[in-house]
């Protein structure tokens, strides 16, 4: 058995696991984190995508203790106070999602790449930067078209917290 220390979702997490326990599992199963999905087994589709130390990673293929010490952010942890992540709302409000299941690795992987690319993205931007992320439902445009909405949301969002 291997201790591993995180801080998910701003609360610090302490676990004794079998060293060969991939982040996913650990999440889903010790922390009954859901959100974030297993599609694959392969890092091909991107449904299982978490924020580690601030950046996208694919948790289906990480162990989980390669990151102690590390902070960890799925999607549970991006609401505030009952308040959906501006990528959250733009997905709810532009229809990027049907069933569901990718939505959570789509949002982070959006996010990250808002973080990386900043807010005003074009749409050839985000399709290659969706690359690693399958929806099996959708054509891809409304999703597009959310991540477009949510980058310029974000944008709104830090000026309102500059302002305060």
């Amino acid at each position: 058995m291997t201790t591993v220390n995180l801080t998910v979702n701003g609360k610090p997490v302490a676990a004794k696991i079998d060293p060969r326990t991939l982040l996913v599992q650990f999440l889903r199963e010790n922390l009954r984190l859901t959100g974030t999905h297993v599609g694959c087994d392969t890092s091909q589709c991107g449904a299982c995508v978490v924020h580690v130390d601030g950046h996208a990673i694919k948790a289906c293929t990480t162990l989980a203790a390669s990151c102690d010490g590390a902070s960890v952010t799925t999607i549970e942890g991006l609401a505030h106070n009952g308040e959906l992540h501006p990528m959250q709302e733009a997905f709810r409000e532009h229809h990027g999602l049907q069933c569901g299941f990718c939505t959570p690795g789509m949002i982070m992987t959006a996010v990250d790449l808002v973080q990386r690319k900043g807010n005003h993205l074009e749409e050839h931007t985000i399709r290659e930067e969706l690359d690693g992320n399958i929806c099996r439902c959708t054509g891809y445009h409304n999703i597009v078209k959310a991540i477009a909405a949510g980058a310029e949301a974000m944008a709104g969002q830090v000026s309102a917290q500059a302002a305060e």
